[in-house]
């Protein structure tokens, strides 16, 4: 079996961080010199205590945070080089997930799902939110394929945590990216919630064969649901390996001292079974 990381022979990896790093005004290192690499279709769980540097290295892939130093490539082609134009459409290809879901409660839930194409769109188009019949008919499938086609009328204000959550999952994937970016999905929802929602992202990016970074903070959720996992501690890689190798010296190299049986019991024992009822 491949390392962690490692894309197949001959091939570049999806996405590849070259000693990346990022030192705000204040002088605080968020980043140290941070390399890995994601091959296509990788679920990858990005863990670490607050303040470890889990957000920012999200936003400096797709240059939401600019890297103080450092290379970040998507397909070879090195994100920190380009130019404001060429820089938005590679934003085309990654996609973000918000923990806070980001979406425009006055609008609707299928006005707000379109708006993942307003990257392809000419501007009169998406002012009226004149869409092509084909994005509107993608929409729709992807909003039965999560549970929501009942909900395409409704108001984002309208819906609960789990259903704004779905919206900006389908939001994402309407750009058609290669890559997902996921910022702490589960940070406000409830357990079986949180459950759903990180089912549904590993079954989106197996049937679309998507590579993703997963930043959150719940260290059992991501046991169960991503096979790879990487723990940051100081803006530093302290732990890259399979879910089932985060053993207790590993969390606490991670986290610190704690006891950990806990939290890698409630993971190995989960019995993960389909919710009937999506939230």
């Amino acid at each position: 079996m491949s390392r962690p990381g490692l894309a197949a022979a001959g091939q570049p990896p999806m996405l590849e961080l070259r000693d990346l790093s990022k030192r705000y005004r204040t002088g605080d290192l968020a980043l140290d010199a941070v390399s890995l690499a994601v091959p296509g279709g990788q679920v990858m769980a990005l863990i670490g205590p607050s303040g470890a540097g889990k957000s920012t290295l999200i936003r400096c892939v797709n240059r939401l945070v600019e890297p103080t130093a450092g290379k970040v490539l998507l397909s070879g082609e090195e994100i920190t080089a380009l130019g404001p134009a060429a820089l938005c459409r590679a934003r085309r290809r990654m996609g973000m997930i918000f923990q806070e879901y980001a979406l425009v409660e006055r609008l609707s839930v299928m006005e707000n799902v379109l708006s993942g194409r307003l990257g392809y769109v000419g501007f009169w188009a998406s002012w009226f939110r004149r869409f092509p019949a084909a994005d509107i008919a993608t929409a729709f499938r992807l909003l039965e394929r999560v549970g929501l086609s009942d909900m395409r009328d409704k108001r984002a204000d309208a819906l609960s945590g789990g259903q704004r959550q779905r919206v900006g999952i389908v939001r994402a994937l309407m750009q058609n990216p290669d890559l997902l970016l996921v910022d702490e999905p589960t940070a406000s929802l409830d357990p079986k919630t949180s459950r759903q929602i990180m089912r549904l992202i590993v079954e989106l990016c197996a049937e679309r064969q998507l590579a993703a970074i997963i930043n959150i903070h719940d260290v059992a959720l991501a046991r169960m649901f991503a096979a790879r996992i990487v723990g940051l501690r100081q803006g530093r890689i302290v732990y890259d390996g399979p879910a089932d190798g985060l053993t207790t010296e590993a969390l606490t190299a991670i986290y610190g001292e704690e006891d950990w049986h806990a939290t890698i019991r409630a993971a190995d024992g989960e019995v993960d079974q389909p919710d009937a009822v999506p939230a």
